[in-house]
């Protein structure tokens, strides 16, 4: 019998809220959080206009507070982050859902737009894998830009198929609450929309 693997979005499905805003507010404190986004509303304007991608939105926000920041201070903080605020922003429910998994057998994945960064010393302490998007990092300092490809839409797809054969697994789960995970949960032979 072939083992069933469970793929799940993180931001809004595991969590309450998105966790970029909140990494920032961990990090730089709530004022810094507060003047950057007067600062960058109109970036974020011409991203729900559609004028701009979320990939590039996404950008101008992480390189307004994070360029140059030495990566190994960015990921000790960021680790800090899993251990001491992000509980705090998990839905039980869902932690519910990934131990039940978990107690079957069946792998459990973390597809995320999120920078692996802020989400994989979480995944780890529970015992799961975590797919991210992946930040440019040049001369030890975090960029501010994204490596390849932001992790929605297809791209979670994509991600999946070059890590994961699926062939090689029975039923394959996949849990998400937006548009970017639609292509994820139709890969799915379960594929639920906004469970928690």
């Amino acid at each position: 019998m072939k083992p069933a693997i469970a793929f799940f979005d993180f931001d809004g499905t595991i969590t309450r809220r998105d966790t970029l805003f909140e990494i920032i507010r961990f990090q730089k404190g709530n004022g810094a959080l507060y003047r950057g986004l007067a600062v960058l509303a109109p970036a974020l304007a011409l991203m729900k206009c559609g004028i701009i991608s979320k990939q590039r939105a996404k950008e101008i926000v992480l390189q307004y507070f994070f360029r140059s920041t030495p990566v190994e201070q960015f990921r000790e903080k960021c680790a800090a982050f899993c251990q001491d605020t992000l509980p705090g922003l998990i839905r039980e429910t869902a932690r519910k859902e990934i131990r039940e998994h978990l107690s079957k057998g069946h792998r459990v994945v973390v597809v995320t737009a999120s920078a692996q960064e802020w989400v994989k010393p979480w995944a780890d302490s529970e015992g799961i894998e975590c797919i991210g998007t992946q930040l440019e990092v040049k001369e030890g300092k975090i960029t501010g830009r994204i490596l390849g490809v932001n992790c929605n839409g297809e791209e979670k797809v994509r991600r999946i198929r070059q890590q994961y054969d699926l062939p090689a697994f029975g039923d394959i789960y996949a849990y998400g609450d937006t548009s970017g995970d639609r292509p994820m949960l139709q890969m799915a032979t379960f594929g639920y929309f906004r469970k928690f």
